[in-house]
């Protein structure tokens, strides 16, 4: 069974995000939290797969929620970010603090359960349209404020590839057609560099390909 922390200020859509996600049969909801330090502390307590984390509350956003339950928490739980704007600013510092994925409030239930059930399996949600144009948003801005050094030496030739197609937001099994190998090598490839290059997950992963200039951003 996979556990999920609704973090919202309004217990009307918490109620609501409540009953729609208890109905799947294999997702149910172990806490709710009305603003981010709640959402924290109720985190390190219940220890959930994913927390859905509005980031606009008056009582403590989900930017600084999310940063302290990615940075503080091991294991992490994913944080699946839902918001009313796709570019919003407090969004592209949601990304920044960690969140592996992004959803419109008004999506409908398959996606918000598919999302869910994504992140819970480390998966990330780099193939949502949303998602997409966040971290390209995000890496935009935020490429010349990378690290210093790239972090590409690290890689092989064959992660650089595999990274690359992720980023182009082709599934596991999408990258192994391509390159004609088994889709458990692709996944060897992958978790041996992200290890390297230290990203959690496949949305970290993507943005990292953007802002080191792996991907060029879109005109």
């Amino acid at each position: 069974m996979i556990t999920v922390l609704l973090a919202d200020d309004q217990p009307m859509l918490r109620a609501g995000f409540r009953s729609l996600i208890e109905l799947s049969g294999d997702i149910t909801v172990v806490g709710e939290a009305a603003d981010g330090p709640e959402a924290v502390r109720m985190a390190r307590l219940l220890k959930p797969d994913v927390v859905c984390m509005d980031v606009r509350m008056p009582g403590g956003d989900g930017l600084t929620a999310t940063r302290d339950i990615v940075g503080t928490l091991d294991p992490a739980p994913a944080v699946l970010v839902l918001t009313t704007y796709e570019l919003d600013e407090y969004v592209f510092g949601a990304l920044e603090a960690g969140a592996s994925g992004f959803l419109l409030k008004d999506a409908d239930v398959d996606t918000l359960l598919d999302g869910i059930r994504r992140l819970a399996a480390g998966h990330g949600m780099v193939d949502h349209a949303v998602t997409r144009r966040v971290i390209v948003e995000f890496a935009r801005r935020r490429r010349g404020a990378a690290p210093a050094g790239t972090g590409l030496d690290l890689l092989t030739a064959r992660e650089t590839e595999i990274v690359r197609l992720l980023a182009h937001g082709l599934s596991n099994a999408e990258i192994a057609d391509e390159l004609v190998v088994e889709v458990s090598t692709v996944k060897s490839h992958l978790s041996r560099a992200m290890a390297k290059i230290g990203t959690r997950d496949r949305v970290q992963t993507v943005v990292w390909a953007y802002r080191r200039g792996l991907m060029p951003l879109p005109e």
